[in-house]
């Protein structure tokens, strides 16, 4: 069975680029707002990039950012150095599952945005990254998650376009994908295929992800289970509530 780290390292040249054209920045006013309101540093689970992290850097937030990609943290690093933020941007390689931190004082706001507990594709794995945050989050602190839902016709991506374009004055690219379903055990596969062509020269890029799915009362046991208290369920980055089509689905506890 595939892992959920696999094909990330391969992703890191691509991922700015997609994700501009797909989630963008609309989920980051949400978390900077909840963010405010707590006290304590901040730890994000797979930063990835920095998409998230930097913006609320920006914003004053006193910020971690644990990635199992290297190519993903040097990324995330360069655009910290551009931004003027390296002496405060502290990014972490390690393992999700083995938080390398310590108890005390612990976070007081962790968050696993945008799918991200999705790769972990074994059962075991999730419980132990839920209790590893558990032991580094505060008595009384927030734990943030953002889930994709499932889309029901994932058949018909099968070697489709996604997305084509520019992504500097000398490159475009082109996304094309297809989806597998292992519906057992709850994986959805993504083969990528980037084409990227550079004056006359064309090269393709193929790599796969996997993502588990989740429902919002899976998860909810899951958390309960690690000793977290659920305080909200929403269904978008309004605050509105969560039903079972919402665009996303996004899980509020904390540390009982």
């Amino acid at each position: 069975m595939s892992e959920g780290w696999q094909g990330w390292d391969h992703y890191a040249p691509f991922y700015d680029w997609e994700n501009a054209r797909t989630v963008a920045r609309r989920d980051v006013a949400f978390w900077r707002d909840l963010i405010r309101r707590q006290t304590g540093a901040v730890l994000e689970l797979g930063c990835g990039t920095g998409r998230l992290a930097l913006p609320l850097l920006k914003a004053g937030a006193d910020l971690v950012g644990i990635d199992r990609s290297d190519a993903m943290l040097g990324r995330a690093r360069v655009k910290a150095r551009r931004a003027g933020l390296a002496d405060r941007a502290r990014f972490v390689r390690g393992d999700i599952r083995h938080l390398p931190f310590r108890t005390r004082p612990g976070f007081g706001f962790v968050l696993a945005p945008y799918g991200m507990l999705q790769s972990l594709t074994r059962e075991r794995d999730l419980a132990a990254t839920l209790a590893s945050v558990a032991r580094v989050l505060k008595r009384g602190g927030m734990f943030g998650i953002d889930l994709v839902p499932d889309l029901p016709r994932w058949s018909e991506y099968k070697g489709r376009v996604t997305l084509s374009g520019s992504r500097d004055s000398r490159t475009h690219l082109t996304l094309r994908e297809t989806v597998r379903q292992d519906t057992r055990r709850g994986l959805t596969m993504f083969d990528q295929e980037y084409v990227e062509r550079r004056g006359g020269a064309r090269r393709v890029h193929r790599f796969a992800l996997t993502f588990r799915t989740l429902s919002v009362p899976q998860m909810r046991r899951r958390l309960e289970k690690a000793g977290f208290r659920i305080d909200a369920v929403l269904g978008d980055y309004q605050g509105g509530p969560w039903h079972p089509e919402a665009d996303v689905w996004i899980i509020l506890a904390s540390r009982a």
